[in-house]
Order: C-alpha cells, then structure tokens, then sequence
C-alpha cells in the first residue's frame, strides 16, 4: 500500500497483469459500488489478480474483481465476485471499443484506489516475457 504523489493511497495492484501484458494506454475511471464495499475496499480488501472488463450494450464492466465481505456488514453485504459497472463517459468506451475492434488488445483492471485505473493491453508472448525479464537488472545474494 504505498501513498503517490498526489497523496492518495493504492490499495490493490494486478502484478500479473504488468507480467503478462503490454500496456500501451492507461485510464481512471470510476467503479460503482454499495456501502459495504467501499468500507472493504478502505481495508485493503480487494483482489484484482483474474479481474478483467468488457463492453456489453454500451456500458462497460469490471469482471472477476473480488471484494471480501465486510466483517460489520451483516445483511448489506454482497456478492464478492459480482460484476461491478465502470463510470465512463460514452465517447471514451465508443473509442476503447473501436481500439479492441482495430488492434486485437484486451483491457486489464491494474489498480484501486477510491476509482480503477483501466490498462489498454496486447497480450506477451512467451519468449517476450522472457527476453524482458532476461533484460532487468538482478540482485546476486
């Protein structure tokens, strides 16, 4: 959980995501939620290692995204894996759709914090994954 320049704090990160794709655009946009999962995701509940996010009649979702129930949330609770909408003007998914369309790319859920920043991804290969990880600098203990 580290605190960024602008001092807010990033709850959740998809490691995974920066390991198996390359992410060529980077957007934040807002999720819709109940009571119970912001104060969740305030306490650092939330997974988005299989989240995922597609376009369906317009809109756009967030898929696969675990929230853990809230310990004091008793019956307001909900489901943990539900779909959750993301808040975004009209224009900006016509044209994230029309990238997919074009290019072949996948959009990833990479961080939380109080809104989800969206990544405009192409998928690695696996000598790509290799190469780049042959190229990064190790520490030898």
């Amino acid at each position: 959980m580290a605190i960024d320049k602008k001092g807010t704090k990033q709850i959740a990160d998809n490691r995974k995501a920066r390991h198996d794709y390359f992410v060529l655009e980077q957007i934040e946009c807002g999720i819709e939620l109940v009571g119970t999962e912001v104060k969740s995701i305030r306490n650092g509940g939330v997974n988005l290692k299989d989240s995922w996010c597609s376009i369906e009649d317009g809109e756009m979702w967030v898929k696969g995204m675990h929230i853990s129930p809230y310990e004091h949330g008793n019956i307001f609770n909900r489901d943990p894996r539900r779909e959750r909408k993301l808040l975004l003007h009209k224009r900006e998914i016509l044209r994230l759709f029309g990238k997919v369309q074009q290019e072949g790319c996948r959009y990833i859920s990479k961080a939380a914090e109080s809104s989800l920043h969206l990544g405009f991804a192409k998928v690695k290969s696996f000598m790509t994954s290799v190469t780049t990880w042959q190229r990064k600098p190790h520490s030898v203990t």
